[in-house]
């Protein structure tokens, strides 16, 4: 099967099988688990923050963070798309009792014009506002990615207003290669940022919240309350620690797939997409046309050993990882027009 379902279903590799078989071990709970500890402070470093806590989940490490950033009964604002919204269970509401106010944008790139009018102070009737979310790159906004400069404006404007800002920065490191620019560049106006090294980077599992030394061991705490505390987790520390130091420099592969798979789907009459958008490893494109749902299109490509799934009745998303190569690329093209030629035909 050539899978192109998310980078979540990425393997490990064999360094990382290797290094997580070696791995140097301790009760991470009591702080003791070396491999661990190392991953977290390399995670900080890289990032520019002053720590860092690794954590099961992405998910996770966006709910500790809202929980860090904000107080019971505050509002949330960030985009109508927004992993946090749509795919975390509205742990926003269930674990820090706050209220999300989603703006809609085209692409998923919020800007400050948009935010600012919507920033609400303490008040008699209203509830403030307590931190804002960015999503870099923005998933369902097919991998786009903010300028620094955006997000250095979404930031400074925030905290002029004592609001602190929170970047779920999943694929962070996409955007870095994207622009060309350090990770430690794109997150230092943000206040906290959680990447995964689960997903692009390929490791089998685990996530990084990083920011304030004094927000981290708070966010410690939390873990340990949402069932996180990994005991002796050095064995997926160690995985993290290559994919943390290695992967980064391959995923301009990844992105040159994506556009490769783009530029191919193009052609196919009854698909809408616009390749010049594809910027990173996420492909979204519109198959209103060929008067199939995404589902029906799903069934007809898992026939042809392709996995690619829906994300609304008629628009699909491809996510290329290293598990998928340029020719693996060119074989889903080729079956996602023959699997939309059928239809013509019947």
């Amino acid at each position: 099967m050539i899978d192109l379902r998310s980078d979540t279903v990425t393997r490990p590799t064999a360094e990382m099988r290797r290094a997580m078989a070696e791995a140097e071990v301790g009760d991470d709970v009591y702080g003791e688990d070396p491999t661990a500890n190392l991953l977290e402070q390399r995670a900080a470093e890289i990032s520019g923050k002053e720590a860092a806590l690794f954590v099961p989940t992405g998910t996770m490490g966006n709910t500790i963070a809202i929980k860090l950033l904000t107080e019971h009964g505050q509002e949330v604002i960030c985009d109508s798309r927004s992993h946090i919204l749509d795919y975390e269970l509205a742990m926003t509401a269930w674990f820090s009792g706050c209220l999300i106010r989603a703006i809609p944008t085209e692409d998923g790139i919020l800007d400050w014009s948009q935010i600012r009018p919507l920033v609400k102070p303490v008040h008699p009737h209203c509830g403030p506002t307590g931190a804002i979310e960015i999503e870099n790159t923005h998933n369902m906004g097919g991998g786009m990615v903010y300028t620094v400069e955006a997000i250095r404006e979404i930031a400074n404007g925030a905290h002029e207003l004592g609001v602190r800002v929170h970047m779920d920065g999943a694929r962070v490191f996409n955007a870095a290669v994207a622009l060309r620019v350090p990770v430690e560049e794109i997150v230092a106006p943000v206040d906290t940022v959680m990447f995964c090294l689960s997903k692009g980077l390929g490791a089998p599992a685990g996530s990084i919240l990083a920011g304030p030394a004094e927000l981290i061991d708070k966010g410690r705490l939390l873990r340990k309350r949402l069932g996180g505390g990994m005991r002796q987790v050095g064995v997926l520390a160690a995985a993290g620690l290559i994919a943390l130091e290695d992967t980064p420099a391959r995923l301009g592969e990844d992105h040159a797939n994506a556009r490769f798979f783009a530029e191919g789907v193009a052609r196919i009459p009854g698909i809408a997409i616009e390749p010049r958008k594809v910027v990173t490893n996420i492909v979204v494109f519109d198959i209103g046309a060929t008067c199939l749902t995404a589902g029906e299109l799903s069934r007809r490509l898992k026939q042809r050993s392709v996995l690619i799934n829906g994300i609304g009745p008629s628009h699909m998303r491809a996510v290329t990882h290293y598990d998928v190569t340029r020719a693996d690329c060119a074989q889903a093209v080729e079956a996602l027009a023959e699997a939309v030629a059928r239809v013509a035909i019947n």
